[in-house]
């Protein structure tokens, strides 16, 4: 089994099995929205570089449904009076991004409960959950995942999706802060930039989990499925 290390793709030693046993895994799509992906001036948080995982992604999900692994999408909803936010205590992020990126015209609807923002991009199945509660990076704040997981009985996350130095990289925090094994795909998450990117993965590799790329960590699941079946 391998997995990325500070960037460089090393076999791993005896010992890494729980975090690919499939019986008490999930992966975790977080944030594949139109509100992201749309390609249209209007979108109000743009992350143009996860378009090009869309169907990489649905492809990796097929495969995970067929082995009876669950899939949760996790996206952001506002309330759309704008209390969550933009009304409230407005997102670190809408002041300090724009710093890097420029004025983003239409922030204010990012993510606004009843617009066509907050609508999937990536395929869910009717198999599938949803969980529509996050409010600001993590996918855990302030949501039921982690209710949701403990009820699965799940101890292995997998997160896919975006942004790798933003939400991504906030949920494997705190998913290994609530005491879950994680896994981030590596060829299924897209950052900022590359370089972000690039950062992001090393820092989930150096304290929170393993970074792996999704048919390695398919092959491991085949693997310990036909393990367990002996």
């Amino acid at each position: 089994m391998r997995a990325y290390v500070y960037g460089e793709q090393r076999d791993l030693p005896a010992g890494f099995e729980t975090f690919v046993d499939p019986s008490v895994t999930a992966v975790i799509s977080i944030d594949m929205h139109r509100g992201h992906l749309e390609d249209d001036p209007a979108c109000p948080c743009p992350a143009p570089r996860a378009r090009e995982i869309v169907e990489p992604m649905n492809a990796f999900h097929n495969k995970v449904r067929a082995l009876g692994i669950p899939v949760i999408h996790v996206t952001t909803v506002l309330r759309a009076s704008g209390a969550d936010d933009v009304k409230g205590i407005p997102s670190a992020w809408r002041l300090v991004f724009p710093l890097h990126v420029g004025p983003i015209p239409n922030s204010d609807a990012h993510a606004l409960e009843g617009s066509k923002w907050t609508e999937f991009v990536t395929e869910v199945a009717e198999t599938d959950h949803v969980v529509t509660g996050k409010r600001r990076l993590s996918a855990f704040y302030p949501t039921d995942l982690d209710f949701l997981l403990r009820n699965l009985g799940i101890k292995t996350v997998v997160f896919d999706g975006g942004f790798t130095d933003c939400c991504v990289l906030n949920a494997s925090f705190d998913a290994s802060n609530l005491n879950y094994r994680v896994v981030v795909l590596k060829d299924l998450v897209r950052g900022t930039d590359p370089s972000m990117e690039d950062a992001a993965l090393k820092i989930v590799s150096l304290h929170l989990g393993l970074v792996m790329d999704s048919d390695e960590i398919l092959t491991a699941w085949g693997a310990e499925a036909a393990a367990a079946a002996e």
